[in-house]
C-alpha cells in the first residue's frame, strides 16, 4: 500500500538552539521537545522526570467533596455499595482498582459488570434492578454513566444513589447523580481533561486517602492498573496521564499485583514492559474475558489476593484469548474473501461487510484489521438479539461518528467517537444503510484521507544516532497518542551487507552512510522492496529507533516504517 511521508514543520530554530545549549542535547532531540511544548529547562525537567509530585490535587475535580461525602455516608451506616463498571479494558481495570482499595476498608461491597450481549454498554436497567432488589443504597459507576440521564433518574425513583466516575464527552444535560466526577464537563476546572475512566477512579481512591490521612503507598499498589487502562483505552499519554504510566510501568516491572503478574505470565513475558507490550499482550487478554465470556472473570484476576486463584483465573483467561483470535483470524479470512472478490466493493471507498454467523465479541477488532489492509472506513455486521449490529473504525482524518449521523434515518442506535463506533440497526435496512454510508463517505472523505500517512518528526543523520542521543530517546518514553515514538527520516543510505527475507515477509538487513556505522534494521511487510535493495543504489528511509536484545545482548536497531528509492 502507498503511503503519504508527512514532514512535520520545523520548530522554531532559536528556542531549538536555547534548549539544546540549556540541556546539552542534540538539536534535533530539542526540537522533538519543542513539538511537544516543551521550551524550557524547568518544562524539559518535568518531562523527562515524572514523580508522584506532579499529580494534580484530586479536589479540583468537580464534585469530589460531594462523592467522598457519600462514601464515608455509606460507610458510617453500613449501607450496601456496588461497584459498576464496563466490561472492557478500562472499565474492568475500573472496577477492580475501586473494590480492592475499599474492600480493605468496608466489607458491605460488591461489584457489578453488565453481560455485553443481554446488558451492552454503560448503565443498564438490569443493573440498577439489581441494586434495588439487593438493597443497594449507593451505585459507583466507573467509565459509564456520563450520557445516562434516564437511567439515574430511573435509579432514583428507587432510592439507589449515584456517583459516576467518567471521562467521556457530557451531553447537553448531565444525570441526577449525587457527584459526577468527569474532567470533561464543562463546569470542572481539574487541569488534565484526558485521564482514563481508571485514572478517574484512581483519582477517587487517591481524595479518599488524602481526606483520612492515609499514605501514598495505599494508592500507588494499584498504578499498575492504571497504566494498563491508560494503554488500552488509547488515552493521550501527555501530562498527568504520562505520569500514571510512567509510575504504572514501574509497578508493572518491579512488583506487579498478583492479577497483572499471573496475566504477564500466561502472556510469556514477565518483565522489562513497555505501553505496547501491555496494549499488545495484557490488554486483549483481559477483553477476551468479556468477548468470548463473562468480563467478570477478568476482575477476579486482577482482584485476587492468593497465588493460586489468580493462576486458575490467568489460564483460563488466556484459553478465552486463545478463542477470540481463532474467532479474529477466521471473520477476518472470511470478510477479506468477500471484499477481494467483489468489484463493486473493492472500487468502494468504505467497506461495509455482513456475516448473520460472525462473534460480535471480536468484530470490532475485525473492522480494525480490515481499515488496516483497505484504508478507508469500516464497518462489520453480525446479527445479534434479532437485530443486526455492527462496529466501526475510521482513518486518520475523517470523522466517522458524523458519516453516521447522516445515516442515522436507517438505525436504531449508535455511538462512539470519530475513529471508532458501534450502530445498531434492523435487518431490513441493511441494504439501504450499505448504500447509504458509501453515499456520505464519498460525499464527504478527500483523496488524501484515504492514503495512509507516515509522520515524520524529524530528519536525521544515521552518524548522529550514539549511545548518548538513544539513551536520551528513550526518556521521551512511555509513548503512546500524543507522544508517539519519534519517527526519523534519513536520506541516501544504502544497503551494507546483503538484505534478506525473514518470517517470509519481512525484510532484515544493515543500512549505513558515508561516515556512519551499519545499523541492523527491520522492515515488518516491505518485502516487495527486496529486488530493489542492492549494493551502491541509495533510497531514503523513515523509522523508529528501538533497543533489539538477542542473546541477552542489547543493541541500536531501527525499525523501518517505509523505504523510498528517489527515481
Amino acid at each position: 500500500m502507498t503511503k503519504r511521508w508527512v514532514l512535520k514543520d520545523a520548530a522554531d530554530d532559536s528556542i531549538v538552539q536555547e534548549l539544546s545549549a540549556a540541556l546539552n542535547i542534540n538539536p534535533v532531540l530539542s526540537s522533538l521537545l519543542v513539538h511537544r511544548g516543551i521550551t524550557n529547562f524547568e518544562g524539559a525537567r518535568y518531562f523527562f522526570r515524572p514523580s508522584q509530585l506532579h499529580l494534580h490535587d484530586p479536589f479540583l475535580m468537580q464534585d469530589m467533596e460531594k462523592a467522598i461525602e457519600r462514601i464515608e455516608q455509606a460507610i458510617a451506616q453500613n449501607q450496601k455499595v456496588l461497584i459498576y463498571g464496563d466490561y472492557d479494558v478500562d472499565g474492568t481495570t475500573s472496577v477492580a482498582l475501586v473494590y480492592s482499595f475499599f474492600k480493605k476498608r468496608y466489607d458491605n461491597l460488591e461489584y457489578y459488570i453488565p453481560d455485553r450481549y443481554k446488558e451492552g454498554y454503560g448503565i443498564s436497567t438490569a443493573g440498577i434492578d439489581y441494586a434495588a432488589a439487593n438493597g443497594f443504597a449507593l451505585i459507583i459507576a466507573l467509565d459509564c454513566g456520563i450520557k445516562s440521564v434516564d437511567k439515574i433518574a430511573y435509579a432514583n425513583t428507587l432510592g439507589v444513589d449515584f456517583i459516576i466516575c467518567d471521562h467521556h464527552l457530557p451531553g447537553d444535560e448531565l444525570p441526577a447523580a449525587v457527584a459526577i466526577l468527569d474532567p470533561k464537563r464543562l463546569d470542572c476546572e481539574y487541569p488534565y481533561k484526558e485521564l482514563s475512566g481508571c485514572g478517574i477512579g484512581f483519582k477517587l481512591i487517591q481524595a479518599y486517602a488524602e481526606k483520612h490521612d492515609l499514605p501514598f503507598e495505599e494508592v500507588s499498589e494499584y498504578l499498575d492498573l492504571v497504566a494498563i487502562s491508560v494503554a488500552c483505552d488509547i488515552v493521550h499519554i501527555t501530562g498527568e496521564n504520562r505520569v500514571l504510566a510512567h509510575l504504572g510501568l514501574q509497578k508493572i516491572n518491579e512488583n506487579p499485583c498478583i492479577g497483572v503478574k499471573m496475566l504477564m505470565e500466561v502472556a510469556g513475558k514477565t518483565k522489562e514492559y513497555t505501553i505496547s507490550d501491555v496494549v499488545f499482550l495484557l490488554g486483549p487478554r483481559i477483553n477476551a474475558a468479556g468477548r468470548i465470556d463473562d468480563a467478570k472473570h477478568a476482575v477476579e484476576l486482577l482482584i485476587a489476593c492468593h497465588e493460586d486463584a489468580a493462576k486458575e483465573k490467568g489460564d483460563m483467561i488466556n484459553i478465552r484469548n486463545t478463542e477470540r483470535k481463532g474467532h479474529d483470524v477466521q471473520i477476518t479470512d472470511e470478510a477479506l474473501s468477500m471484499i477481494d472478490n467483489d468489484d463493486v466493493l473493492i472500487a468502494r471507498k468504505s467497506t461495509v461487510v455482513f456475516n448473520e454467523n460472525w462473534h460480535k465479541g471480536v468484530i470490532g477488532i475485525v473492522a480494525s484489521r480490515l481499515t488496516e489492509k483497505y484504508y478507508r472506513p469500516t464497518v462489520v455486521l453480525t446479527h445479534s438479539n434479532g437485530h443486526i449490529a455492527g462496529s466501526a473504525r475510521s482513518v486518520l482524518g475523517y470523522d466517522l461518528y458524523e458519516a453516521l449521523c447522516g445515516c442515522s434515518d436507517l438505525l436504531l442506535q449508535f455511538g462512539g467517537h470519530k475513529y471508532a463506533a458501534g450502530l445498531t440497526m434492523e435487518p431490513e435496512n441493511l441494504a439501504a444503510f450499505i448504500e447509504k454510508f458509501e453515499e456520505v463517505v464519498s460525499a464527504t472523505i478527500t483523496d488524501e484521507q484515504l492514503i495512509q500517512q507516515i509522520r515524520i518528526d524529524a530528519e536525521l543523520e544515521l552518524k548522529d544516532i550514539e549511545s548518548k542521543f538513544y539513551r536520551i530517546l528513550t526518556q521521551f518514553a512511555p509513548f503512546g497518542p500524543e507522544n508517539m515514538a519519534p519517527v526519523f527520516l534519513t536520506k541516501n543510505v544504502y544497503v551494507s551487507g546483503n538484505a534478506g527475507l525473514v518470517g517470509g515477509n519481512h525484510i532484515r538487513m544493515a543500512i549505513m552512510q558515508p561516515g556512519s556505522a551499519a545499523f541492523n534494521c527491520i522492515a515488518f511487510n516491505h518485502a516487495e522492496y527486496l529486488p530493489l535493495l542492492k549494493p551502491n543504489v541509495p533510497f531514503d528511509v523513515c523509522y523508529t529507533i528501538e533497543e533489539n536484545i538477542w542473546r541477552e545482548q542489547r543493541t541500536i536497531q531501527l525499525n523501518i516504517k517505509g523505504i523510498r528509492f528517489n527515481d
